[in-house]
């Protein structure tokens, strides 16, 4: 007998698995020739279990805890290799290590919209992803549908499988509770549990895995969240927020104008970021009041004309500026008008918006142009 085959059969064995990554959910022990002595020490830490296989058939299993591998630790072992009277070292078996921590990082998602009926929009097309939380359930169930034969089992490995198997329980699922697309957002946390619980009866007896948990996302086609979108506004002209909205943008254009005189006064103050940022609250209202305009049915009301001293209004449009060669925004004409005043932007600062086919001089855009257009003198009596 060589030395190294002396020293094999005198060492005793410690049997251990040390892992860190998250997500190894099996590993494979090696050992010389699948020996192990009499007496070996087995090491499962928290979160692990050891199990072991004697020719293709599970044997005894370990959970957390120090062990001294004796015929009184392996009962069933002893039973499969026909120890009466103890055993005579080495002998021969397989030791796996499963990891029975959650795996939290396993992402899915549908990869083909799921149609739907809707009452209001008829045929929706809709899509969905999320995570999922899974773990090792049944030890036994995993090693023979599984592992197999392999020495090391990544999560990667049954991702796939996960995907199409949550994929489908939610195509099955949406289709079965007939909501529309409204009740549908309106419920993703008790459909996330429906899901969640679908997809544990599919995949407990099948694979030996527990679900934990099934986070969900519902995407809507475009136009569906834009007229959603016009509806909410709607509902909100209807209860009276446009008045509120009106309030909000008189009490940002004085802080804008405070904001003004503060630069004035501080000609070593900051450049267009500080006057455009003040103005950004004015912006919000803007917008707001803009999308609920845009939604409502105007009521009929008679031409005026203006008085001549009144300027016509600003166009509604935003604008990237360009800042140090680099683009910021997008701002309204009115944040702009605030950092021309204060001589942020000029004439020869060059612009951007929508439509445009290139930045162009804010001086040469007809919407930009009269804000660097000095009035006409005042008439002398």
């Amino acid at each position: 007998m060589g030395v190294i085959a002396k020293l094999k059969g005198e060492l005793v064995d410690i049997i251990e698995w040390l892992d860190d990554s998250r997500t190894t959910l099996a590993w494979r022990f090696p050992r010389y020739q699948n020996e192990i002595k009499n007496g070996a020490q087995l090491i499962v830490r928290e979160g692990q279990r050891a199990v072991f296989v004697y020719r293709g058939q599970l044997a005894d299993e370990f959970g957390p805890g120090h062990y001294a591998l004796t015929t009184e630790n392996l009962p069933v072992l002893s039973t499969l290799q026909g120890w009466k009277h103890g055993f005579d070292s080495p002998f021969r078996s397989e030791v796996y290590f499963l990891n029975t921590r959650p795996v939290t990082e396993l992402r899915w998602g549908t990869p083909t919209p799921v149609t739907i009926r809707d009452p209001e929009y008829t045929l929706v097309q809709v899509r969905a992803n999320g995570l999922c939380v899974i773990r090792i359930a049944d030890p036994a169930i995993f090693l023979r549908q599984v592992i197999g034969t392999d020495s090391n089992v990544d999560v990667d490995e049954i991702a796939e499988l996960l995907r199409r198997v949550i994929a489908q329980a939610f195509a099955d699922l949406i289709i079965d509770t007939g909501l529309g697309v409204l009740d549908l957002q309106g419920k993703l946390g008790e459909i996330s549990t429906r899901l969640q619980k679908l997809v544990a009866e599919r995949v407990d007896d099948e694979y030996g895995l527990a679900v934990d948990d099934v986070i969900l996302n519902v995407s809507l086609p475009e136009e569906i969240t834009s007229a959603i979108t016009r509806g909410v506004a709607r509902g909100l002209e209807e209860q009276g927020f446009l008045d509120q909205v009106d309030d909000m943008a008189r009490f940002q254009q004085g802080r804008v104008g405070d904001a003004l005189l503060a630069g004035a006064q501080n000609p070593g103050g900051g450049g267009i970021a500080d006057f455009l940022g003040a103005g950004m609250g004015l912006a919000l209202g803007q917008q707001v009041g803009g999308a609920i305009a845009g939604s409502a049915t105007p009521a009929a009301t008679p031409p005026s004309t203006p008085p001549a001293s009144t300027p016509p209004p600003l166009p509604a449009a935003s604008f990237h500026v360009e800042q140090n060669g680099q683009a910021a925004g997008p701002y309204t004409v009115s944040q702009i008008q605030a950092s021309v005043a204060s001589g942020a932007v000029t004439a020869a600062t060059l612009v951007w918006s929508a439509g445009m086919t290139q930045w162009t001089p804010a001086g040469q855009v007809s919407a930009l142009a009269q804000l660097f257009t000095a009035p006409p003198p005042l008439p002398t009596s």
